[in-house]
């Protein structure tokens, strides 16, 4: 079976994610200690006994969910399961780091220093209150780009997150956002949901966070990764340290084309993906996308053991 690992982006954290590995694998606990460093803080300490809405804070969840997946990475690699048994890798947005960091692009502390700073710079790109998400339910990322269009009445409302067939995210100013959930549901969709997240990510609103990507990228060692990244703004494989720079950049104002993407790899022969890290987020949707694709979350020891089992 060719293997795809993929990374969970935010909405998947919980406090004590990651503490189990970090008990159990002295690998995944020096995850957590390399991120308290680069970040100058314990981080650690706050995903596992602090406090849900401060680990919320996208400044935080990012570094934190990032350093849960590579402490599961470094688990499944203490027992002789690397990387490269997957033929590609692939993230939600904050989890293409997560990805990149798993195939050896980035370095951990790296990783969490740009996490910190995207998180940072997402937040402050648009003031509180005035940027919105929604999820439109049963309506196909044509039908909602037409809905986004319709809605935008001259302020900006984009298709962010073409998740899975049955939900696209909207992003944009909060009225148009509003707007767009209503007309969605005229035109069909079984539901639209307002999100409760502190900016409107993935849309021409996070321009400010994108030049400071551009700029905190721009100083950061990227290598080839050991296996392609299938990245969010193309939803194709990319190896190319240059490209995947350029593409990180794109990927804050640009749409995360999740369902795409996963149709990519089941096309290259994937047909088993491994969601590592926090949350079974991403298998729900990929199970959306194609029912043939087998998926595990990996975000415990016990799962560590199931999934040795299975890669035998």
């Amino acid at each position: 079976m060719t293997l795809a690992f993929v990374f969970p982006g935010q909405g998947a954290q919980t406090i004590g994610m990651g503490k189990a590995l970090a008990d159990a694998y002295p690998a995944a606990k020096a995850v957590f200690d390399e991120v308290d460093e680069a970040l100058g803080e314990s981080l650690s300490s706050l995903i596992w006994d602090g406090d849900i809405e401060n680990l919320t804070l996208t400044q935080n969840a990012q570094p934190a969910l990032m350093a849960t997946s590579m402490a599961a990475m470094r688990a499944l690699e203490a027992e002789g399961l690397d990387v490269t048994r997957a033929a590609f890798v692939a993230g939600h947005s904050l989890g293409e780091y997560s990805a990149l960091a798993a195939a050896g692009a980035l370095s951990v502390a790296d990783t969490a220093r740009l996490l910190r700073t995207r998180g940072q710079a997402m937040q402050s790109a648009v003031p509180v209150g005035e940027g919105a998400m929604a999820a439109i339910l049963g309506l196909d990322l044509d039908a909602v780009r037409a809905v986004a269009e319709e809605a935008a009445q001259g302020e900006v409302c984009q298709a962010a997150n073409d998740n899975d067939p049955t939900q696209v995210v909207v992003s944009g100013a909060k009225a148009a956002v509003e707007r767009a959930a209503e007309i969605a549901k005229e035109k069909g969709a079984k539901r639209a949901v307002m999100l409760p997240v502190s900016a409107p990510f993935h849309c021409a609103l996070m321009q400010p966070a994108a030049d400071v990507m551009a700029e905190a990228l721009a100083g950061v060692a990227i290598k080839a990764p050991a296996v392609p990244l299938v990245a969010n703004v193309r939803a194709e494989a990319v190896t190319d340290p240059d490209l995947i720079r350029q593409l990180l950049v794109e990927q804050v104002t640009g749409s995360v084309r999740w369902r795409e993407s996963v149709q990519y790899m089941v096309a290259q022969g994937v047909t088993e993906a491994w969601e590592i890290g926090a949350g079974k987020a991403l298998s729900g949707m990929i199970r959306k996308i194609d029912r043939a694709v087998a998926c595990s979350a990996v975000g415990t020891p016990e799962d560590v053991q199931k999934a040795l089992q299975a890669g035998d």
